[in-house]
């Protein structure tokens, strides 16, 4: 970890599993504060103190708080849902945000099931009548599931199970969901139609989207007038994806014969359509509780703590979503890339000495298959965080380039010549251009091209770069400085255009080499450029999230 040698402190804000936190509790470079019930303000002057802050729904992690939060590296959420925390803000601070968003599929899937089978077979209103000492079966007639054309929109971790569970049922399960593939729906067994389709002929609609600009009223009053009579509606999702006026109205007209919400636009709700949505007869409802199980909130809160270890070891985080980042699947064989992008990089940014103007991320060969944006955003960091003395990392690499006015960008080519696969970065700066390429032998970086030369070195720690007039005894010039100097030569690798012309030196050194001794080396060979450079001895050492 980047915070020194001093203790990792952690607050948590809200009600989180104190099982599922045990991988934090029994961690020696972690101090774990549980404050709970703290008011605004008092959160807001502690919150200063803290590297990070677990919450569930009951914090707002807002502008006045991540303001407040001066040393705030991380907001982990022990749940799905976002919706609390301001991740547009937290990147411009270059905080990371987590999640856990598979702790609690199975619980909320679960739930969903529970509400549709106990309005379909009246639980509630039958428990209630036969503990006040009635005897009566006739209200209570109900409906069976099984044939049934059941609608599923979003067909995630959630939805997907909830489809598999209706299929169970003997229902025939349409879905609608525009980021998933046709082959997610065929292995499901479930049929991809549009939105219209779902509400045209569906007898039961469950929701299972996040909520954001795209979905936040996404079944209103145009959507109810195209569903059959009598269709059932259930929302275990997020409140405000359905518009509560409008399914309030469609109950009280019979369009709708009833349904369940376990979510709220408002919690705990308080406006008078809510209140009278909840009191309908004809709606299961439950104090959004689709992730409360047992199980569902020690994954969790696992889930998040395994995170916090991640950042501390330097590890790959799986769940942040505000990072860029590879499928996990590719992780292990991205890795070495990461590693070779960040020494390119920490390489070529020592050469610039102006602003930056331009920045272009190239990948040639098989990698050229993959999403490479990972790449190019980590290496942005290191280059960003060579330029300034702010923190920079994969959150907020991309932001702070846009304000500085630089331009970026990527190409990719699946053709490479004489590697397999190679990255190559080029600065522009004041009409200068500096070019480093690299490639992995035997999964270490090499640098195999500086601007129009070919060369073939792994970067050290302490190197020099000049150009100088190729002519006899130059090498031999350097030798004799660097001698005098008691600066010891490890290797040196060399690159000309022609004979006689501009040649390029780069060496290896033991130590590092003195102001002074570049201006006189400068001097006897008259070099054109050039240039003590320093490798930092991790590759990237200001935890961006990367994992390298």
């Amino acid at each position: 970890m980047t915070l020194g040698d001093s203790i990792m402190k952690i607050i948590v804000t809200d009600e989180v599993s104190a099982e599922g936190l045990a991988l934090l509790t029994q961690e020696p470079r972690i101090q774990l504060d549980v404050k709970l019930g703290l008011k605004k303000e008092e959160l807001l002057a502690v919150i200063g103190d803290y590297e990070v802050i677990i919450t569930r729904s009951g914090t707002t992690v807002d502008k006045a708080l991540l303001d407040a939060a001066t040393r705030l590296k991380l907001v982990a959420r022990a749940g799905v849902g976002i919706d609390n925390v301001d991740v547009d803000y937290a990147s411009s601070k270059g905080v990371i945000v987590v999640n856990a968003p598979f702790g609690n599929t199975n619980s909320a899937a679960e739930h969903t099931m529970a509400l549709l089978l106990s309005f379909c077979r009246n639980v509630p209103v039958a428990n209630s009548s036969l503990k006040s000492g009635e005897w009566k079966r006739a209200p209570f007639t109900g409906y069976e599931l099984k044939g049934k054309v059941a609608g599923v929109i979003g067909i995630g971790k959630v939805g997907g199970r909830v489809a598999t569970r209706l299929k169970a049922f003997d229902c025939e399960v349409l879905a609608c969901d525009p980021y998933i593939s046709v082959k997610r729906a065929h292995d499901l067994g479930v049929k991809l139609v549009s939105h219209d389709e779902i509400y045209k002929n569906c007898d039961i609609i469950t929701v299972h989207t996040p909520l954001n600009e795209e979905t936040k009223g996404m079944i209103g009053a145009r959507e109810f007038a195209l569903m059959k009579s009598g269709v059932i509606i259930l929302n275990v999702a997020r409140g405000g994806i359905i518009e509560e006026q409008a399914m309030l109205d469609n109950l009280n007209s019979g369009k709708v014969l009833g349904g369940a919400f376990d979510v709220w636009s408002e919690e705990p709700p308080a406006t008078d359509t809510l209140k009278q949505l909840i009191a309908h007869k004809n709606l299961v409802v439950t104090p959004h509780l689709g992730a409360n199980t047992f199980e569902a909130q020690v994954n969790v809160a696992t889930d998040v703590s395994q995170e916090i270890i991640n950042y501390l070891d330097d590890k790959p985080l799986e769940n942040a979503v505000n990072i860029p980042r590879f499928d996990m699947a590719l992780m292990d064989q991205m890795r070495p890339f990461l590693n070779l992008m960040s020494v390119i990089c920490d390489f070529g940014v020592q050469l610039v000495d102006t602003n930056l103007e331009k920045i272009t991320f190239s990948f040639s060969g098989a990698i050229a298959h993959y999403d490479c944006s990972p790449l190019a955003v980590c290496g942005l960091s290191a280059i960003l965080n060579r330029k300034l003395d702010q923190d920079v990392n994969m959150v907020n690499a991309t932001l702070i380039a846009e304000q500085m006015g630089i331009v970026v960008e990527e190409t990719k080519s699946t053709q490479s010549d004489a590697f397999s696969n190679v990255i190559t970065l080029i600065l522009e700066s004041q009409g200068k251009r500096r070019l480093v390429a690299g490639t992995l032998f035997e999964g270490q970086p090499r640098i195999v091209r500086l601007r129009d030369y070919t060369m073939d070195f792994a970067p050290d720690e302490h190197m020099l770069l000049l150009n100088y007039e190729d002519r006899p005894g130059m090498i031999g010039k350097i030798g004799t400085i660097m001698g005098q100097h008691d600066i010891n030569i490890a290797s040196m690798n060399l690159g000309r255009s022609v004979k006689k012309g501009e040649a390029m030196v780069i060496l290896s050194l033991d130590s590092p080499v003195p102001p002074p001794v570049v201006a006189e080396l400068q001097k006897a060979t008259e070099a054109s450029f050039i240039k003590a450079l320093k490798m930092r001895s991790g590759a990237c050492s200001r935890n961006c999230g990367c994992g390298v």
